[in-house]
């Protein structure tokens, strides 16, 4: 799932961050507390977040300035993206926010030089999305082409803005799948088709640019991202009851999924996706 899909999309893995050790475990169908934030690893880079406006791109944002990272805060939507750069200044760390439709090449050049007034980018966070739920047979082209334009085109154009950095600094890319990638879910041919295209973009990237750019993908699952507002109660306790959780995720789990994945620690992981999605994938009502 996805930041902001309702039925499967923006997911959380409780083995990327747990509970502090002692706490009681959370109630059924809600999140934990925040994941711990281990030392700064990322002091003395720059990385550039997508979607970064709210959801696991907001909390991803958050995340990796917290561990030092300067950081751009991509997104079209302009109060909230301000509202977490803003955020981010307001806790000592560096972040400036800039409007950005990722599928607009354009676009890309202003986040370039936004980024290249703290330093090379040395992270790409690819967070940006669009999901238009309708069945196949409904699904318009323009809605197909602008759900592929966001989802795939702009990990695409992100990549390649940066890349010249990536490549010079040893840099490395998280592009945001979902679990939509391996599993159908009435109403989202276009999404669903986009985010396995991520996952086969993640390892053309990772073998063409390798070993200079290393390239990973999270699959999230049933992530509580603003998106599940408009979700009625039956329908996000049958979300949390397909899970082995027993809960939703956070967009903070999730970050610190994208942080390990963008971090030294994994250094020699490329081309390969993490799923978060508290077990979601691998429960199955069965005889």
């Amino acid at each position: 799932m996805n930041p902001s899909a309702p039925a499967s999309d923006a997911a959380d893995s409780a083995a990327a961050a747990g509970s502090p050790a002692g706490s009681a475990p959370p109630a059924p169908g809600t999140a934990p507390p925040t994941p711990h934030t281990p030392a700064a690893r990322f002091t003395g880079r720059v990385a550039v977040v997508t979607g970064a406006a709210s959801g696991i791109g907001a909390a991803t944002a958050v995340r990796l300035a917290a561990e030092g990272a300067a950081v751009v805060v991509a997104d079209v939507d302009g109060e909230g993206g301000e509202a977490v750069a803003e955020g981010v200044r307001a806790k000592g760390g560096s972040a400036v926010f800039v409007r950005t439709d990722v599928a607009e090449a354009a676009d890309w050049d202003q986040v370039v030089a936004a980024a290249h007034s703290f330093g090379p980018v040395g992270v790409l966070s690819s967070n940006a999305y669009a999901c238009e739920i309708a069945p196949a047979h409904k699904t318009s082209q323009a809605s197909w082409e602008h759900q592929l334009a966001v989802n795939v085109t702009g990990a695409f154009l992100g990549f390649k803005a940066v890349l010249p950095d990536l490549r010079a600094h040893r840099g490395a890319v998280v592009l945001t799948s979902s679990v939509h990638a391996h599993t159908g879910i009435p109403g989202r041919p276009a999404y669903a088709a986009s985010k396995g295209a991520l996952l086969s973009l993640c390892g053309q990237l990772a073998v063409e640019y390798g070993p200079e750019v290393r390239v990973n993908a999270v699959l999230p699952g049933p992530i509580l991202t603003p998106a599940w507002g408009e979700v009625g109660e039956a329908d996000r306790a049958r979300s949390v009851e397909g899970t082995a959780a027993g809960r939703f995720g956070s967009p903070e789990e999730v970050a610190a999924a994208i942080a390990f994945l963008a971090a030294d620690e994994a250094s020699y992981v490329t081309g390969t996706s993490l799923v978060v999605d508290g077990g979601w994938s691998v429960v199955k009502e069965s005889a």
